[in-house]
């Protein structure tokens, strides 16, 4: 185990990334950890920071934490990787602190516990997802792969544009078909943002709202195809996923006990 993490990780110069990732996924567990025990009113954990009355959200201890692994990444030369790895740990413990509110951020509203905030385990399994998939050495599809594709007599920066716009354009369509996953591992495996630009959108999707739905392109076929695939294979998943964010983050719209009186 030791020999194959030192030449996976170690020699391939992703210990910093490795720690990133060990990072998000220490801090995401603990502060989850953390507010179901402040929920369920632990008397022995700390509780919410509340200096003055003032609830200072765990983003803010995120915020703080970034900036100082960020600026200290900066600082250090590319020489000492322990220290290069210890700032890619504390930048990860800070990211998790700061995606585990995301959705604070996006709605500028407390929906922590609300069926909104389950946008922030969204964004925490995203960013576990794509540091994961770098971790095993996928790399997004770049402008260099790009330039060295064939381009049987066709000038390289010429087809390097052409296919860098064709494969902005499959993402784009992907992700208005409302595919996010799909869009989002396409840009690493490239065949999957062909499958979804080809298939049909979800319904609830900017691209069914304007082609299937909105009037004078109105395609009952196509509409009435998207809701019985999302009723039929989607929304099982959906509720998988829902279970295990509920199992991760604590169930939503659950109203807090009240403490009892003395």
């Amino acid at each position: 185990m030791a020999e194959w993490f030192h030449r996976t990780i170690v020699s391939t110069g992703r210990l910093p990334l490795f720690c990133f990732f060990v990072g998000v996924i220490v801090g995401f567990g603990f502060i989850r950890a953390s507010v179901r025990m402040i929920r369920a009113r632990v008397r022995w954990w700390p509780g919410n920071v509340t200096p003055g009355g003032l609830h200072i959200h765990h983003v803010v201890f995120g915020v703080v934490f970034m900036l100082i692994a960020g600026v200290a990444g900066l600082m250090m030369p590319a020489s000492p990787t322990p220290w290069r790895a210890a700032a890619a740990a504390l930048f990860g413990i800070g990211s998790a602190l700061v995606l585990d509110e995301f959705a604070l951020l996006l709605h500028l509203s407390d929906v922590y516990w609300s069926e909104k905030g389950r946008t922030s385990i969204d964004a925490v399994f995203v960013a576990i997802a794509l540091s994961g998939l770098l971790l095993l050495g996928m790399r997004p599809v770049s402008l260099n792969d790009f330039l060295q594709a064939p381009t049987d007599g066709v000038k390289p920066w010429l087809a390097a544009a052409l296919f860098a716009i064709a494969n902005l354009a499959l993402a784009a369509i992907t992700l208005l078909k409302g595919k996010i996953w799909t869009g989002l591992l396409g840009l690493f495996i490239p065949v999957l943002l062909v499958v979804g630009a080809i298939r049909l959108a979800r319904p609830h999707s900017p691209w069914a709202h304007w082609l299937y739905v909105r009037p004078g392109r109105r395609n009952e076929r196509k509409r009435a195809l998207a809701a019985f695939r999302e009723r039929r294979f989607r929304q099982p998943i959906i509720a998988a996923k829902i279970w295990v964010q509920e199992l991760i983050g604590g169930r939503h719209d659950v109203p807090l006990p009240r403490r009892p009186r003395r």
